[in-house]
């Protein structure tokens, strides 16, 4: 469970990358490849879920993907901000010229993955799969990562990355701890 922890670790380094105007070429990739692990840490979380929680694994599974989908395209905007030279909102105003790309991409799948954190905190809660602070932590950093990224404030992004970065470096060390020393138990429970 590795990935659970590269996934925001690498969200959190983007950060430290943005421009003025745009998150940047570096930032994006720095994004992208963080999304593609937090998709393969979520997925194998989402597994050791699914016998507590069948509905909610198979909701979060689809939800998941799309909401890996949604990042990855806003962070291949970021690379063509930079690589084209345009800022972040005459990118955005660009999209209305695409308008199935623009809702498809950006406005459907794009807050699936802050709403599919948030859902995964409060099944933490529900279930009590993880200590209470990893879980509130977890819907705190899905509530502040889309406002981090509307609003284009590094310092806010921050913030945000760091409330991600917390529970899930708990949660990705515990399946590790998990998985070495209680390979039977590990798909049974988080906590």
């Amino acid at each position: 469970m590795m990935f659970l922890i590269l996934g925001p670790a690498l969200n959190l380094a983007a950060g430290f990358f943005w421009l003025d105007d745009t998150q940047g070429a570096t930032s994006g990739a720095l994004t992208a490849l963080g999304i593609a692990c937090w998709l393969i840490g979520l997925l194998a979380l989402n597994e050791q879920l699914r016998p507590r929680a069948p509905r909610y694994a198979a909701i979060a599974l689809p939800l998941t993907v799309f909401g890996a989908t949604g990042g990855l395209a806003f962070s291949i905007q970021s690379i063509h901000e930079e690589m084209f030279g345009i800022s972040h909102a005459t990118a955005v105003e660009r999209l209305n010229e695409f308008p199935l790309a623009a809702n498809a991409l950006y406005w459907t799948c794009g807050p699936l993955f802050p709403l599919v954190l948030v859902a995964l905190g409060v099944t933490l809660l529900r279930l009590r799969a993880a200590p209470v602070a990893i879980g509130v932590l977890v819907v705190l950093g899905g509530l502040a990562f889309p406002v981090s990224r509307i609003t284009r404030e590094a310092s806010i992004a921050h913030v945000a990355d760091l409330l991600l970065l917390l529970p899930f470096l708990y949660l990705g060390i515990r399946s590790l701890r998990q998985t070495v020393h209680q390979p039977a138990q590990a798909a049974a429970t988080l906590k």
